[in-house]
């Protein structure tokens, strides 16, 4: 399975944007831009995911999912503010998660059109 580092590489490259682009316009909890030797660190897997905060920017800056940043960050659910889940809700949502992750990818078809002509 890829990192969170690789999958944030090729989003990067995918978008035409250097390391230094995209260290620019995420912003640390103290409103300071991230550095580039973090986020190279980062993709190359010498740092682990950064804060949610950070990891909302990427998402946008790289234009993926912010769900699939998370996951790939081991933070799959962000708790939101108030009462906590009930232990019930919280089980049901993991297995319906794994249930989903669990299922074969549809194959695409590879059959290619007959050629015949009619007549």
């Amino acid at each position: 399975m890829k990192t969170f580092g690789e999958v944030l590489a090729a989003a990067r490259k995918r978008r035409g944007l250097t390391l230094k682009a995209v260290a620019a316009r995420v912003l640390k909890d103290d409103g300071t831009p991230m550095s580039q030797p973090y986020l190279n660190d980062i993709e190359l897997g010498h740092k682990g995911p950064p804060s949610d905060g950070m990891i909302r920017q990427l998402a946008r800056v790289l234009g993926v999912e912010i769900e699939v940043l998370r996951f790939y960050a081991n933070r799959v659910y962000e708790k939101p503010k108030g009462a906590d889940p009930e232990p019930g809700q919280i089980v049901a949502a993991y297995r319906a998660f794994r249930r989903e992750l669990d299922k074969k990818p549809a194959k695409k078809s590879t059959a290619k059109p007959s050629g015949r002509r009619g007549g």
